[in-house]
């Protein structure tokens, strides 16, 4: 060949350029300039040595034309010294005839194949040194001007290509990486909107687990929370199935440790770490672990377990255990904040089931103890006097205080479950409530009941939800003619469009608006409405009170009905 590029290798290098720029895998890149290199040259041997951050050795060596059992024979790949590392101090172009006579030469290691012909050309990104591409062994004779300006157009080429497929590639992760932050950022909303709008436990859980495992693509996760000295684990996502309620000792497993210690700990080998059966919290075959404590205000409630990586079960990297970590601390706070209030429900439950107790307990010593020691010091003193006629009297006496005291007891009977809830109906049951107000009091009461079950043949609805609306009007109305002293009180109960619409309304004094979180009356029917999937509104002020209650409308099978809620039916007291 002449000193110059030909034609044909000119348009080969141009053809190639335009490949290599729009290449975007930077090993790709790599693997074209080499074939290229050797193609375009007649070289029967290429490598490209990457250098190192501080650009005085070879981080990265890789070669074609040596088939795998040579390249095994020879060992350790060079590292940049010797002729090789010429290059790497004095970054030009170097060609020649016999690289074994150049006074920087080592020599070639055992098993290393012949090489006479040289040519070394650097690769420049940005005017600095990135590596170097090296050719060896020309076809039919030694490396000339031609071969080094084909070799130098082809690194030209390659540092363009390799820096585009470097900033693609960056481009690339910080994709990822927004991705993942907007991910975990949508994740941690999420949390967020739980802590606000949904305090149920088992549903923040349930949230917490599920977006958890799909923010770090774990095939699994569990929650472990803190109950005493042990962790059990109350909710989990994935191929985690069956294991709720298990329980591990905080003092002798890692997942205690993590919550002891306040740090997560990536786990990439669970047999010989985790210290327990992965089987036993329902991930038997899991084999990696991303273990991340549930910290708040400095106080540890338990541990987010996710297992296995993508479909492979990769093991879980440092980016991982970051979102994780970022993730588990709203996490923690929905967590506590919804322990907090069903530990606080719990208590004015508690609270309102002793209150109602003292009331019975009074109603009964006040009223019924009351008239019972009464009757019996009547009938003691018509003994006492003996006479026909004071006997006679006494007796009837007797029989009036007895007809007022079953009367009573009738009374706070049916307050407690009335009969004619289970034996004709709801709209039955609160008519009669409300006949029972009217004998009693003196305020005006409109009432208009439209359910189904006052048409023959109509399935009732189910027995808790007859009891929860039966309860919240039997309270509305308690409220409205005891405590708001109303002169009007108008009760509507109506099923429409798959909902029962509850709706008492009065014109008594109204009440402070802490009062609705502090009434164990207003309590009870909040959490009965709430626990019926419905909606409660209390709307007061100093012209009276509306309750409004809305409830989806669910129903038993009429033939259910009547067999079982017919008069004894034995059900229990609420």
């Amino acid at each position: 060949m002449g000193d110059s590029l030909d034609q044909a290798r000119m348009g080969r290098l141009l053809e190639v350029g335009r490949t290599l720029v729009s290449e975007l895998d930077p090993d790709r890149v790599l693997d074209l300039v080499l074939e290229t290199a050797r193609e375009v040259t007649s070289a029967r041997y290429a490598a490209l040595g990457v250098l190192d951050v501080e650009r005085v050795r070879l981080e990265r060596f890789i070669t074609r034309g040596i088939d795998e059992q040579t390249r095994r024979e020879i060992g350790d790949l060079p590292r940049g010294r010797g002729v090789l590392g010429v290059l790497i101090e004095d970054p030009r172009p170097l060609r020649l005839a016999d690289v074994g006579e150049h006074p920087a030469s080592y020599g070639f290691p055992a098993g290393h194949p012949a090489m006479t012909s040289f040519l070394g050309v650097p690769i420049l990104i940005r005017g600095e040194a990135w590596g170097n591409l090296y050719l060896t062994e020309k076809q039919g004779g030694g490396f000339d001007q031609s071969d080094e300006e084909a070799a130098v157009v082809l690194a030209d080429w390659a540092a363009i290509a390799i820096e585009n497929a470097r900033l693609y590639q960056t481009s690339e992760q910080r994709r990822a990486e927004l991705a993942k932050a907007l991910h975990a950022s949508e994740a941690t909303r999420d949390i967020a909107i739980a802590i606000g709008g949904e305090l149920n436990l088992e549903r923040v859980l349930e949230l917490i687990a599920k977006r958890g495992r799909a923010l770090v693509g774990a095939r699994s996760l569990v929650i472990l929370l803190c109950d005493g000295d042990e962790l059990v684990l109350a909710a989990s996502a994935g191929y985690a199935e069956g294991a709720e309620g298990v329980r591990l000792p905080i003092s002798e497993t890692v997942c205690g440790q993590v919550m002891e210690r306040r740090r997560s700990e990536r786990v990439n080998d669970i047999g010989a770490r985790l210290g327990i059966d992965p089987g036993h919290v329902g991930v038997a075959d899991a084999h990696t672990a991303l273990l991340v404590p549930l910290v708040y205000r400095n106080s540890s409630v338990g541990v987010l377990c996710a297992f296995d990586r993508g479909s492979d079960g990769e093991t879980f990297s440092v980016d991982d255990e970051m979102l994780l970590r970022t993730f588990a601390a709203s996490a923690a706070t929905a967590v506590a904040m919804a322990q907090s209030v069903q530990e606080e429900r719990l208590r004015h439950s508690l609270a309102a089931a002793e209150a109602e107790r003292r009331r019975w307990a009074r109603e009964l010593h006040d009223e019924t103890l009351q008239g019972l020691g009464g009757l019996r010091v009547l009938l003691s003193a018509a003994l006492r006097r003996g006479g026909h006629e004071q006997t006679q009297e006494a007796v009837r006496q007797a029989i009036e205080h007895i007809e007022q005291e079953i009367a009573n007891l009738r009374a706070i009977i049916t307050e407690l479950r009335p009969a004619a809830l289970d034996e004709l109906g709801l709209a039955s049951a609160i008519s009669s409530l409300i006949e029972r107000q009217r004998e009693h009091c003196e305020p005006a009461i409109e009432d208009d009941i439209a359910l189904a079950d006052t048409r023959p043949g109509q399935p009732r609805l189910s027995p808790e939800l007859e009891t929860t609306i039966y309860r919240i009007v039997q309270e509305a109305l308690t409220n409205a003619l005891k405590h708001a002293h109303a002169t009007q009180v108008g009760v509507t109960v109506a099923e429409e469009n798959g909902e029962v619409v509850v709706e008492v309304r009065d014109d008594g004094a109204g009440f402070r608006p802490d009062a609705a979180t502090r009434g164990y009356g207003l309590i009870g029917m909040r959490e009965r409405v709430q626990l019926a999937g419905g909606r409660l509104e209390i709307d007061t002020g100093e012209r009276g009170t509306c309750v409004r209650a809305e409830v989806p409308a669910r129903h038993t099978a009429s033939d259910a009905s009547a067999s079982g809620r017919g008069a004894g039916a034995g059900r229990a007291i609420p």
